[in-house]
């Protein structure tokens, strides 16, 4: 066995853990170590939201600073115990098997594997053709920031307060801000997208100064681009407590729409800022701001009965 490598008793399952001295964010001495403590104090909140879901590790085997690679493909590695689910890829002809991580032996395993950054699906494993979210994930356009992505969150979520739907901010834990809006009731992709780039469209037509829906990177410019794209059976979003990889081990976060309005009025980005540490702080004060996207159970309208704020 190599010397950095040492056992760790997790929930009575033995796993080999290592390099743990490895620093994974130079700017601040932050070691893999610390990252796999952060996961295993984390994993109350997170684990809900890990739970059946399909899951794509985003690895970083030598730390944030270098490079990456997305694996949806289980390893071949993994222990005989964790469980996995077949998402067929029209890409590779094939069903791809994802990882299902849903207890603490197993998201210690994929902490290992230097997976800084979880990204799941919006739909279940029991059922992946039914999203049971539907996420809209604004992303800056520099000059502008998270500040202007505030604003732009308050309309969407007038919006659905017009509807009698809840929806519920996080942060991207990088550069943007992402509105969930929990559904938990049968549709299908077809219509979450639709939804979605339907509303992102209306929102430009009305703010055209501030919003875009078009993808071209080229029109985002001090803008606040609206992806909808994100809505789909192919794709992951970065999960609720995941870290980034930043120059500070920075972490996805659950937000209260108020921090969200001090944000706006102050144009201060640094009240949706947070690194590991505040996150557990703010997980033993104010337990799990995101648990509701997991039970609340709402049905989308016809986009056309309803207008933009």
């Amino acid at each position: 066995m190599p010397s950095n490598t040492q056992p760790l008793l997790i929930d009575g399952v033995k796993l080999q853990v290592s390099n743990l001295n490895k620093v994974f964010y130079p700017d601040n001495g932050f070691t893999k170590g610390q990252m796999i403590d952060y996961y295993i104090r984390i994993a109350p909140a997170l684990l809900p939201h890990l739970t059946g879901r399909p899951l794509t590790l985003k690895r970083y085997p030598n730390g944030a600073a270098g490079k990456f690679f997305y694996q949806k493909e289980c390893p071949k590695s993994r222990p005989s115990w964790l469980p996995t689910v077949p998402v067929w890829s029209n890409r590779n002809k094939r069903p791809v098997n994802y990882c299902l991580i849903e207890n603490l032996p197993s998201l210690v395993w994929a902490a290992n594997l230097a997976s800084l950054e979880l990204h799941t699906s919006l739909s279940l494993a029991n059922n992946l053709l039914q999203p049971s979210i539907m996420v809209f994930d604004l992303d800056p356009g520099p000059p502008a920031t998270i500040v202007e992505c505030t604003q732009v969150a308050l309309w969407l979520r007038d919006f659905f307060t017009q509807l009698h739907m809840a929806s519920f901010p996080k942060t991207s834990g990088s550069k943007g801000l992402q509105v969930y809006v929990p559904l938990n009731t049968e549709i299908t992709y077809e219509q979450t997208k639709h939804f979605a780039h339907s509303l992102a469209r209306m929102l430009e037509t009305k703010y055209p100064s501030q919003i875009v829906s078009n993808m071209r990177k080229n029109l985002r410019t001090g803008k606040v681009f609206i992806d909808w794209s994100q809505n789909d059976g192919h794709k992951t979003t970065v999960c609720v407590y995941s870290l980034r990889a930043r120059n500070e081990p920075t972490v996805s976060t659950p937000v209260t729409w108020t921090e969200v309005e001090k944000t706006w009025n102050t144009k201060t980005a640094k009240h949706l800022e947070f690194t590991s540490t505040q996150v557990l702080e703010r997980f033993l004060r104010l337990g799990d701001l995101f648990h509701p996207v997991l039970t609340i159970k709402q049905h989308l309208p016809h986009l056309y009965r309803t207008k933009p704020p």
